[in-house]
């Protein structure tokens, strides 16, 4: 605790330090330097909110503005002959955020998932693997003959036509599998992941999809998928929970409004930056997409642009909420809404999770209603058309997951600033042990 304490002193001391700097050497052009600068963030902001809701020129002068904007407070900074100053203002900032997050890291609540023996070992190991799946990290990195040289059986998704995946993996159960696992995909891995914990029975993920966000959550190696393969010979099991959305699995989130409507259009698999660049405009003013409304224990969320409901809360580092998700058996979901129809309540994102359009909650469950029978979700990145009203629940260690005892596993989450409880921290008296939230 004296560690905590002199390192939260320390970021008071930083933080004057750069408020002294701008005073001392800016003089009484510090004010302008500071309204300056909150002045260009806030007209970039609102510059990337007009290109991503309009089309042709309009939308051409305001990238103009965004990549212009931090440009012409550096030549003004020069001009003044005070770009150092802002430099060094700056890097004192950049310090004392970095000593309060170290002063904070010891009020966190434990972020690791416990770890169980993983036994017995498994007789019958049944892997599903895409070849498509990762630009071909199947094939890649050999997963097939590595797998099977470890006792597993394998199958490769291929054609010609559709395969039900599902109706592979209950088969390979009713033949004697007692454990299953996917390379591919995170729609795939769900998919598979819920049968798994169906019949009772672990389940390996093999980082052989595009992101690998699940994969990542569970602190396996994203580059070298054939290190997951590990788990067959060397593993651990950790319980962790199941997102459910109308009675289908997801492992990492459900996403409503704006990102759905992009992810069901026919060309963004082929396109993905094109396709959400034409799409967005009419979304963001209202042309089309269904009016939302979510209802979470006592919460009501009011036509949201924009809904992300995730397996156990994500970070919430970053005004998406997609950051990291540390624990994934805490038992509850993760809510993100956000409403921006004007480039005012664009600028307002400035204020992170403080923002007037931004809503974060936790909740067991979540009802989305919607003006349309029916809605695009997108389920793990892939777009589904549900039937509303959608539920989505949480089942609360449902999945056994297999994974490698030695593994990058996952990073510490970084706690947020937190000044006052710094200045608890750094007082004469013995700090309050209540604990803060953690970002990633």
């Amino acid at each position: 605790m004296g560690k905590q304490r002199w390192l939260a002193r320390l970021s008071f001391v930083l933080a004057g330090l750069a408020v002294v700097i701008l005073v001392l050497f800016a003089g009484l052009s510090s004010l302008a330097m500071l309204a300056i600068a909150a002045a260009a963030a806030v007209v970039g902001l609102a510059a990337a909110y007009v290109f991503l809701s309009r089309r042709g020129v309009a939308r051409w002068l305001s990238f103009g503005v965004f990549v212009l904007a931090p440009i012409a407070v550096i030549a003004v900074f020069a001009f003044r002959n005070l770009l150092w100053v802002a430099i060094a203002t700056a890097a004192a900032w950049l310090l004392a955020s970095t000593t309060a997050r170290l002063a904070l890291a010891g009020d966190q609540e434990d972020w690791h998932m416990p770890e169980h023996q993983a036994q017995p070992p498994a007789r019958h190991p049944y892997l599903i693997m895409n070849p498509k799946s990762g630009d071909g990290k199947v094939g890649k990195f050999d997963l097939k003959r590595k797998a099977e040289a470890l006792g597993a059986e394998v199958f490769l998704l291929g054609g010609p036509g559709h395969v039900d995946v599902a109706e592979v993996a209950r088969t390979a159960i009713a033949e004697g599998a007692d454990l299953l696992g996917v390379a591919g995909g995170d729609g795939t891995q769900a998919l598979v992941a819920g049968i798994a914990a169906g019949h009772g029975i672990p389940f390996m993920v093999i980082s052989a999809g595009t992101r690998n966000h699940f994969a990542l959550d569970l602190g396996l190696d994203r580059e070298d998928p054939a290190a997951c393969l590990a788990a067959l010979s060397e593993a651990v099991e950790l319980r962790i929970d199941l997102g459910v959305i109308n009675e289908r699995i997801f492992v990492n989130n459900a996403s409503f409004g704006a990102y759905a409507e992009v992810v069901e259009t026919p060309a963004y698999r082929g396109d993905k930056l094109g396709t959400t660049l034409s799409t967005l405009p009419d979304l963001l003013q209202g042309h089309r997409g269904a009016r939302l409304h979510a209802q979470a224990d006592d919460t009501q969320l009011e036509a949201p642009q924009a809904l992300l409901v995730s397996n156990n809360p994500y970070g919430t580092g970053d005004i998406a909420g997609l950051g990291r998700r540390s624990r994934l058996d805490r038992g509850v979901l993760g809510v993100v809404g956000i409403t921006v129809s004007s480039a005012r309540q664009a600028a307002d994102l400035l204020r992170g999770s403080h923002a007037a359009g931004l809503k974060l909650l936790t909740t067991g469950q979540i009802t989305i209603t919607a003006d349309e029978p029916q809605i695009p979700v997108g389920v793990d990145g892939e777009s589904v058309l549900m039937s509303t009203p959608v539920t989505c629940t949480v089942s609360p260690g449902a999945l056994r997951v297999w994974v490698p005892r030695d593994r990058p596993g996952v990073a510490a989450p970084k706690p947020q600033v937190n000044w006052a409880r710094l200045r608890q921290l750094a007082g004469p008296g013995r700090p309050q042990a209540d604990r803060i939230q953690v970002s990633q």
